[in-house]
């Protein structure tokens, strides 16, 4: 992506920044490597995963180590880990194009994730030298497979909340530790396990454990409702001794560690969707076309056809969002020398800068995934609850993906909480734009559509929904001040416009960016048109009831009045925009998106 470190979006600034002031990353602007990459991914994940899926789902751990070790060979565990340590060393946009040639099957998309990321990560970014010359190089090629022990018996959201408790000995050489760990992916067969533990009951802090250290158990195989073929068992640690070299980073910074490589989770969590839900779109298309109703195939039913574009409509949003946030964080690295000792951190950093779009990815994209596939099973009608049906499982598979890398709910106050902190701290102007809003309203001087394109009018409602996001973000920070944080149905409400808001920024950008000098691709147009149509209606109503919960009487009168003028609907015919895009759908078999 052509940009330099100065043009680079800050995170959460679509809020407040003007549809397409900034070029965004999308694939049509990935280069020849990543299309080569991503391609061979697919083929990978394709013929060495799905095809075994039947036998995987039996927990077949053998066969996991002998597919990691394929894709090790072929780099694709590697692209995070820097070259000084057997890795390539690439940018987050390959690293998530590799995370979507993963993800058409949910276990392999979870094991897969699990040590690439959130094992593996943690000693890139933390570790010290001698802890990354022995761990990540065979982490790199598969021979070591790693996992991530954070969540407790009673601690999952709430992770600082963790019993886990380590000592360090009396001649100091040694820590040991005594507690649980619950729902560990790749538990059953890892090599090294990233566990958090507090030292002497108080310091969260993050330490590496090998297996068959003694004192180290390995509880039996969950039998989950989803994701069966993936390991994920419980870890028993009884006085358990490790090297006092195994600490991981520093005595109470564990919580470093631990929200850095979830903001990470969420990130590839989105890309983690996008795989997923190209292959069911393809695949309801498929049986749509084949399935007979009153003489009819039912891919000519009207609310069939709904179906089918609905789901193209969120591929469209959750690829395009996904694509822009790592192309912002590479934008943050530009330049960055990847062999000096720093640059782990700065990596860190621009990772935590687009902390609020990676918490949005990870919420929009396991919902919008979860209502394709319920859309699909629909479309399957009985069919759609038989094991022989691809959709029955990846039904229940999806369904974790709602409360993995923290829940949908943490992470919707997350979104709210974290553009407030970032306003407190002066790296993101919004209370600057409230003011402005402010005289917008008073004088009756709100923006008005620019150029004469398809989606000037869409472009034009989106500043409006931004314009709706900060003024409730305001009225509720003036009414609550710092207990605002309790009230987390205020901070749902305005999390769900802001998801409205990038989402539509996103794709309009993405859309006329990929016009370039040619006119407005029909079936894209369609797909943000119906999208924002359903904004607009979703987004009011969450304004109103934000303001509602935060205003009374005639405080609230007179809230409600002055967003009315915010209030802006576009109709257009919901069967033109069903037809520009699933007739789109049948002419490629699937995603109606070339790049």
């Amino acid at each position: 992506m052509a940009a330099d470190n100065k043009d680079a979006t800050t995170g959460g600034s679509f809020l407040i920044k003007e549809v397409g002031s900034a070029k965004v990353m999308a694939p049509e602007l990935f280069s020849d490597d990543q299309k080569s990459t991503f391609k061979t991914g697919v083929q990978f994940a394709r013929e060495q995963v799905l095809s075994k899926a039947e036998h995987l789902e039996k927990k077949d751990n053998a066969m996991w180590r002998d597919i990691l070790l394929k894709a090790g060979e072929l780099g694709f565990l590697m692209i995070d880990i820097p070259e000084a340590y057997g890795g390539l060393g690439l940018g987050k946009t390959t690293s998530m194009l590799v995370a979507e040639a993963m993800s058409v099957y949910a276990s392999w998309s979870v094991t897969f994730g699990a040590h690439t990321g959130i094992g593996t990560l943690p000693i890139t970014w933390f570790g010290t030298p001698a802890q990354k010359q022995r761990y990540l190089p065979k982490l790199a090629t598969g021979e070591w497979v790693a996992c991530y022990g954070l969540t407790e018996t009673g601690s999952g959201s709430d992770a600082l909340g963790a019993k886990t408790r380590a000592v360090l000995s009396p001649d100091k050489k040694q820590w040991v530790l005594n507690g649980s760990k619950q729902f560990i992916t790749n538990a059953g067969f890892a090599d090294v396990f990233i566990v958090f533990a507090k030292v002497d009951g108080e310091k969260f802090t993050a330490f590496i454990v090998e297996k068959g250290t003694p004192g180290l158990s390995v509880g039996p195989e969950e039998h989950k409702m989803g994701i069966r073929g993936s390991s994920t068992c419980s870890l028993i640690f009884e006085d358990m001794k490790i090297p006092a070299e195994n600490l991981l980073g520093e005595i109470g910074k564990g919580h470093k560690i631990a929200f850095n490589i979830l903001n990470l989770g969420r990130l590839k969590l989105g890309a983690g969707m996008i795989g997923g839900m190209k292959h069911h779109l393809a695949n309801s298309l498929a049986y749509a076309q084949d399935r007979k109703q009153f003489d009819t195939p039912i891919v000519q039913f009207p609310l069939m056809r709904e179906k089918l574009a609905r789901m193209a409509q969120l591929t469209y949003a959750v690829e395009t969002m996904t694509y822009r946030t790592s192309g912002c964080i590479d934008d943050l690295l530009v330049g960055a020398d990847k062999t000096a000792k720093d640059y782990d951190t700065k990596v860190i950093a621009a990772i935590e800068e687009l902390a609020v779009e990676s918490s949005i990815l990870k919420v929009f994209g396991s919902e919008a995934y979860g209502t394709l596939l319920d859309e699909s099973v629909q479309m399957h009608g009985g069919y759609g609850f038989i094991e022989e049906y691809p959709v029955e499982r990846a039904y229940r598979d999806q369904r974790v993906n709602r409360i993995f890398e923290g829940t949908n709910e943490i992470n919707r106050m997350l979104i709210t909480g974290m553009l407030l902190k970032r306003t407190v701290k002066g790296a993101l102007p919004l209370f600057d734009f409230a003011q402005a809003l402010d005289e917008e309203l008073a004088k009756k001087s709100l923006p008005k559509a620019k150029g004469t394109d398809a989606l000037a009018e869409e472009t034009l409602a989106t500043e409006y929904l931004k314009r709706l996001a900060v003024y409730a973000i305001k009225v509720a920070a003036e009414a609550y001040g710092p207990e605002l944080d309790k009230r987390q149905m205020i901070l749902a409400a305005i999390a769900d416009i802001v998801m409205d808001v990038f989402a539509l920024d996103s794709m309009i950008s993405r859309t006329r960016q990929a016009a370039a000098r040619r006119a407005l691709d029909p079936a894209r147009v369609a797909m943000v048109q119906s999208y924002c149509m359903g904004a607009q209606a979703r987004s009011y109503a969450n304004a109103q009831k934000a303001l509602a919960s935060s205003a009374k009487g005639a405080d609230l009168a007179r809230h409600l009045e002055k967003i009315s003028a915010l209030q802006f609907f576009i109709p257009h015919d919901p069967h033109d925009l069903v037809e520009a895009v699933v007739t789109r759908i049948e002419s490629l078999g699937g995603y109606p998106v070339v790049a």
